[in-house]
């Protein structure tokens, strides 16, 4: 077997032990491990191979890592989407209670129900979204 074709079974295997720890060790190795597998198949004797292969995997470990353990500790404050919208406060527009009801949320107009059912919270109350089912906002008071 040509030694790219090692390589990028090398490749492979890191990736998909990435993809199962999920620790953003394997994946920047994986990375280096394909650059040599490029190198390999314009003909690179093996010497440059496993020099490129360290050279890559510590650029990448040093530069690509760091960044991706970045994102992965993103505060809530960074939220978006629909996780974004709890914890904030709402105002009703029509009364909210067991069978419904709507408010204002992040100048858009949402259903809503209370969390706890026998709560009723009448027009203009400032309420508070504990979270969102659906296109459903679920608050309280």
């Amino acid at each position: 077997m040509p030694d790219w074709g090692l390589w990028m079974i090398g490749a492979a295997a890191l990736a998909a032990g990435e993809v199962i720890t999920f620790g953003f060790l394997l994946g920047p190795l994986a990375l280096a491990a394909l650059v040599t597998a490029a190198v390999a198949a314009i003909g690179a004797g093996i010497e440059l191979q496993i020099a490129v292969f360290i050279a890559g995997s510590l650029a990448s470990l040093l530069f690509l890592r760091p960044v991706a353990m970045k994102h992965t500790r993103t505060p809530p404050s960074l939220r978006s989407g629909t996780a974004a919208l709890v914890g904030a406060r709402a105002v009703v527009l029509e009364r909210v209670n067991a069978d419904g009801g709507q408010v204002k949320l992040g100048g858009e107009v949402w259903t809503a129900r209370p969390f706890d059912e026998d709560e009723v919270m009448e027009e203009g109350a400032r309420v508070e979204v504990l979270k969102i089912e659906g296109a459903t906002a679920v608050v309280a008071p």
